[in-house]
């Protein structure tokens, strides 16, 4: 499993809950630049609309810019690929509670593309202090030892 793309923002704006594997649904082109690892996950989000998950605002710049279709737009909506079962419960979830579903990481799993979104809380400016705080110190108590 190697990973392609992290969004490590996601960890630090969001109390990730759960985390779920998808597929992604991609042309054969993107398939290409993601491998190389051409993605950007900073602002994507997900959203459930007629029971199916999309990703949105994924950001996939084309591998040859020369190849590629004219009307090609590298942050359009893609479907992401779950279970029947796991996507009625992140529509529970997600109705229920005011959660939100994040993308955290795309990686290769057997050559498939694979991403992982999380049923994340939004944090609270306070609670991100506190994050920074903890962290500082766990450093500190690092470099002393």
């Amino acid at each position: 499993m190697s990973t392609l793309s992290e969004n490590r923002r996601a960890r630090f704006d969001y109390e990730i809950l759960e985390a779920y594997e998808a597929g992604i649904e991609l042309r054969g082109f993107e398939v290409k630049a993601v491998k190389s690892g051409r993605i950007n996950l900073a602002g994507a989000y997900a959203i459930i609309k007629d029971n199916q998950i999309w990703l949105l605002n994924a950001d996939i710049p084309p591998y040859q810019p020369l190849n590629t279709p004219a009307d090609y737009d590298s942050k359009r909506t893609r479907r992401l690929l779950l279970r029947k079962s796991e996507i009625k419960s992140l529509i529970g979830r997600t109705k229920e509670k005011g959660l939100t579903l994040v993308p955290l990481k795309v990686y290769t799993k057997a050559h498939r593309i694979k991403i992982e979104i999380g049923l994340g809380k939004s944090r609270k400016k306070g609670d991100k202090r506190e994050l920074i705080k903890k962290r500082d110190v766990e450093r500190e108590i690092g470099r002393r030892l």
